[in-house]
């Protein structure tokens, strides 16, 4: 089953006098890409955050936000007073200048970025067991959408697949008579300019049979059928990860499509051919979001 590169998860939990609060999001990317924000007192395993992401969600652009609640009073903080009074005296001088009174300042000093600050640096080990559980609950979550999201993925796929061999099976019904209808272009116009008489059958014969060998498509639509098939299975394996996989089969499938459509010379075929190139884009197109 394939999975999509698009989700969405989010978690809360509490724990004792820490709230919790994780959202994941998830877009198309070549490879795995985060951006992710969290709190100071989790900076010390960020690396280890990194690493739970990227073992779970394989691939795609992740953008993690995570939200510490330290619930109750009585949180120790420290203030920082040489920035305080690195800022007060900036300030007064600032004040003197404009003529400013600079009574009842303290309110707005302490209010600005990093003058107080949480005393403690880091969460302990339990408080880090308990968010990596949070965390693995937003992860699952995503999944789960991402899963819901790759089942529309595979219906899509599975339809333009079907549609590239039903083309590829009137190209079938079509090349005997295309193969006739040159044979009998080629006599006509060698009759006209050049004369039935003069014409020698056995060097013709030579002739035409290495040109139709050189337009027959047989073995393309053969090769075809083959990438389609290959398609299919690897939707239906086991593996998490098929993206990169289909991509490249898609561009195989292509390049088939092309030959047959540069050899084709019958417009019926070339109609056939633009209809597979159509369906392509589109599965291209899907398997972009494909994880």
């Amino acid at each position: 089953m394939l999975r999509s590169m698009t989700g969405f998860g989010r978690a809360e939990q509490t724990m004792g006098d820490k709230t919790f609060i994780i959202e994941l999001k998830s877009l198309n990317g070549k490879q795995f890409e985060l951006q992710l924000k969290i709190p100071p007192l989790l900076k010390p395993y960020e690396f280890d955050i990194r690493n739970m992401l990227q073992e779970n969600l394989l691939r795609g652009t992740i953008d993690c936000y995570v939200n510490l609640k330290q619930n109750g009073t009585a949180k120790p903080v420290v203030i920082n007073t040489d920035l305080i009074k690195s800022y007060y005296a900036q300030i007064k001088t600032l004040a003197h200048e404009l003529e400013i009174d600079t009574n009842a300042v303290l309110s707005s000093l302490l209010r600005l970025p990093e003058v107080v600050s949480p005393s403690t640096e880091i969460i302990d080990k339990n408080d880090f067991d308990f968010f990596s559980e949070v965390l693995m609950i937003a992860i699952n979550e995503l999944n789960q959408h991402r899963t819901e999201e790759g089942k529309s993925l595979e219906k899509d796929l599975i339809k333009r697949i079907s549609n590239i061999n039903a083309e590829e099976e009137n190209i079938l019904k079509l090349e005997p008579a295309r193969m006739q209808k040159i044979r009998q272009e080629i006599n006509t116009l060698l009759h006209d300019n050049v004369g039935k008489e003069n014409i020698d059958n056995n060097r013709m014969e030579q002739e035409l049979i290495y040109y139709m060998e050189k337009i027959d498509i047989h073995e393309e639509q053969i090769r075809l059928r083959q990438h389609c098939e290959y398609f299919n299975e690897i939707m239906t394996g086991d593996e998490e990860s098929k993206g990169k996989k289909l991509s490249f089969v898609l561009q195989e499938i292509g390049r088939e499509i092309n030959t047959t459509g540069s050899k084709a010379y019958d417009a019926g075929i070339q109609k056939c051919v633009v209809t597979m190139k159509d369906e392509l884009e589109k599965a291209k197109e899907q398997v972009l979001n494909v994880l």
